[in-house]
């Protein structure tokens, strides 16, 4: 019985290890985001969406972005001349279209915000594990790899070599710099791997990434490309309010 008891321990304890790795690099990440007082951004910038090849652009566009820590979002979007506004405020999202209809969105439509994985402000290491646990990402599997900048990230949630299983990409000083899962598509399931880059300091230690580029099942679908950010700049409640929304302001 007892050699049996010390092989489950020798099975246990790099699981142990694994998720203290994990759990440790949240926490060096929510922590260093502990001196920086952000309320709100304000974001401009410009999009270009890829043909199902990733080859060859299919439309641009420009995004006006309001963001209200902690859970509130704004996005006025114009694209070939059409303007949309989508309004996300904790786990519900309302879209006005481009004739000026307005509703409330499925609940995947506020799984696919990506924003507040780049802010983890008045979150805890814990909660933030839970929401990445709650995408399908596994706390108790990490590793270290070096990426193409020469830097060393941890990976949470994938082993080394996997490259299709739901994992957090955590920079030491950045942040999220990559974000891997599987979503439900209008085609079927597929792989969504979202990449964050060109970091900029914005303020005691936050750093914004200045282009994000998204794939779906290895193609390139997205490219966002920011133009300028500004920090807190006491935004209006009214600018999330989806009464107001709703009255075409």
């Amino acid at each position: 019985m007892v050699p049996r008891l010390a092989a489950v321990a020798v099975v246990l304890l790099p699981l142990v290890a694994l998720a203290a790795d994990a759990r440790s690099a949240v926490e060096a990440f929510v922590g260093r985001l502990a001196g920086a007082q952000v309320t709100d951004l304000a974001i401009e910038q410009t999009f270009t969406l890829f043909n199902p090849t990733g080859r060859q652009a299919q439309s641009t566009g420009e995004q006006r972005v309001w963001v209200k820590v902690p859970r509130r979002q704004r996005v006025e979007q114009v694209v070939e001349g059409r303007r949309e506004v989508r309004l996300a405020v904790a786990d519900q999202v309302w879209i006005r279209t481009a004739d000026g209809r307005v509703y409330e969105a499925p609940p995947a439509e506020r799984e696919r915000d990506r924003t507040h994985l780049l802010m983890p402000f008045r979150r805890t290491a814990a909660d933030v594990l839970a929401e990445w646990r709650a995408l399908g990402v596994r706390d108790d599997v990490s590793h270290e790899t070096r990426v193409a900048t020469g830097r060393t990230v941890t990976v949470i949630g994938a082993k080394p070599g996997e490259r299709d299983t739901p994992s957090v990409w955590v920079d030491p000083d950045l942040g999220v710099v990559r974000f891997i899962r599987r979503e439900r598509l209008p085609k079927g399931e597929g792989i969504v791997d979202l990449t964050f880059s060109e970091h900029r300091p914005l303020v005691n230690g936050f750093f914004f990434p200045h282009r994000q580029e998204g794939f779906v099942d290895g193609k390139l679908l997205i490219l966002i490309v920011v133009r300028s950010v500004v920090v807190n700049t006491n935004l209006a409640d009214s600018l999330f309010d989806p009464d107001a929304l709703r009255r075409g302001r």
